[in-house]
C-alpha cells in the first residue's frame, strides 16, 4: 500500500508489467505510444512518474507527430522535459525519419536522379538557408546514408573536404553525392558551387570514393553539375 503524498511510478508497477521489461519480453509492438515515450524520455520528476510526463506530452501536442513537430522549447515547456530530455526525443523522431528517407529510396542511376532529388527535397526546399547534405552510396549506388554537413551560405569555411569525406569513409561510402538548396530558387550554380564542386572530385580521386554529382535544388526543379559538364 502507497504512503499518503506518494506518487506512483514505473517502479511500483510488477516488474514484468514495465515497459521496458515487456519491450525486451515481447517486442517493441505491444507497447503503447505513452509507454514509448517513457522509454525515450527515461526518468521522471517528484510527484510526476515519467509515464505521467509521456501522457502530458501526448495530450498538450495532441499525437506522436505533434510531439515530433514540437519545436525544443516547446518541449522543454513540458514539466519534467528540460532540455536534456527534449534533445532526447528530437533526435528520436530525426533517427526514425532519416531511416525512413533511406529505405524508400531504391539505387541510384546517374542519368535519373530524379528519385533522390524528390526525396531530399521534401527535408530542405522550404528552408530559408543552404543546406548541404551528402548522400552515401554502397557499390551498387544504393543509398546507404544522407548526412547534414552545413547549414548557410555555401562556401570553402563551411563545407571542407576533410568534413566530408570523414563522413564518406564513415559510413563505409563507395561513392558520394553533394546536394545543397538555393532558397533563391535561381539553380545557376555560382562561382563556389563551381570551385567547391571541383575540389571535392579532386579530394574523392584521391581517396578513393568518386563524386557521381553535385545537384543543386530548388522548389520545384534541381541542376546536375555533372549533366551539366561542370567539372
Amino acid at each position: 500500500m502507497m504512503k499518503e503524498g506518494t506518487t506512483f511510478t514505473v517502479h511500483d508497477m510488477p516488474k514484468q508489467e514495465r515497459p521496458r521489461e515487456r519491450m525486451q519480453r515481447l517486442g517493441p509492438d505491444v507497447l503503447s505510444s505513452h509507454e514509448l515515450l517513457a522509454l525515450i524520455i527515461g526518468r521522471g520528476i517528484p510527484k510526476r512518474s515519467v509515464l505521467d510526463i509521456a501522457h502530458d506530452l501526448l495530450r498538450k501536442f495532441g499525437s506522436v507527430q505533434g510531439i515530433s513537430k514540437a519545436t525544443m522549447e516547446e518541449l522543454s515547456a513540458i514539466s519534467g522535459i528540460g532540455t536534456a530530455k527534449a534533445a532526447q526525443i528530437k533526435a528520436a523522431f530525426e533517427l526514425a525519419k532519416r531511416q525512413d528517407l533511406e529505405q524508400d529510396i531504391p539505387p541510384y542511376t546517374v542519368n535519373n536522379p530524379h528519385i533522390l532529388v524528390k526525396a531530399i527535397r521534401a527535408t530542405i526546399q522550404d528552408k530559408a538557408k543552404e543546406h548541404f547534405k551528402l548522400v552515401l552510396l554502397n557499390t551498387r549506388n544504393k543509398v546507404t546514408g544522407i548526412i547534414p554537413i552545413s547549414v548557410g551560405t555555401l562556401n570553402a569555411s563551411l563545407v571542407h573536404p576533410r568534413e566530408v569525406f570523414k563522413e564518406a569513409i564513415h559510413g563505409n561510402a563507395a561513392s558520394v553525392i553533394l546536394v545543397h538548396n538555393h532558397p533563391s530558387n535561381d539553380l545557376e550554380p555560382s562561382e563556389e558551387d563551381v570551385r567547391l564542386t571541383r575540389r571535392m572530385v579532386e579530394v574523392g580521386t584521391i581517396m578513393g570514393i568518386e563524386v557521381l554529382d553535385h545537384i543543386i535544388i530548388s522548389k520545384n526543379d534541381f541542376l546536375s553539375m555533372k549533366a551539366r559538364g561542370l567539372w
